[in-house]
């Protein structure tokens, strides 16, 4: 009998220890200044990550400068504007309800509406309680159409250099 999922297993794996690799070129500061970089270009963190990853060859940013991406993107003054899951999924349901102005008879796409939409409500709930969120904070679709047309990315504060 199979456990887990049963659709093979092709996808990438993390590395095996999360230590700072010996043959890694790029000090902290170097990397600190890298994400930062591809920040300010409009890149999310997880297109970040990938980006380190295959360009750069940066396995993970963890082990190097003991934080997340998002931890050095608040020190540099970096903001995301909502978190970037809960941002894609707003995302997807603008998408979706463009699509079911001009297909109101797709019920399967309402239905993944109804979906989404219920996941978004969850993610809001678990934000506030972590406090990401404000409490007054509630999703709407018309907001949520205006928050998807900006940048996820909002920098506070110019550095001076």
């Amino acid at each position: 009998m199979r456990r887990g999922k049963e659709k093979g297993q092709s996808h990438s794996t993390r590395p095996a220890a999360p230590v700072q690799p010996k043959w890694l070129q790029f000090t902290p500061e170097e990397v600190e200044l890298l994400i930062v970089e591809l920040a300010k270009k409009g890149y999310p963190p997880s297109m970040i990550g990938i980006i380190l990853r295959d360009q750069y060859g940066i396995p993970l940013v963890k082990p190097i400068l003991n934080a997340k991406i998002c931890q050095v993107l608040k020190k540099y003054g970096i903001e995301l504007s909502v978190p970037e899951d809960l941002y894609n999924l707003m995302r997807m349901a603008v998408n979706l309800r463009k699509h079911l102005e001009a297909h109101p008879k797709d019920y399967h796409s309402k239905r993944g509406l109804i979906e989404i939409e219920s996941k978004i409500h969850r993610l809001v709930k678990y934000y506030k309680s972590v406090g990401k969120l404000p409490s007054d904070w509630k999703y709407d679709p018309a907001t949520a159409e205006i928050l998807v047309s900006q940048p996820l990315i909002r920098v506070k504060s110019e550095d001076s250099s």
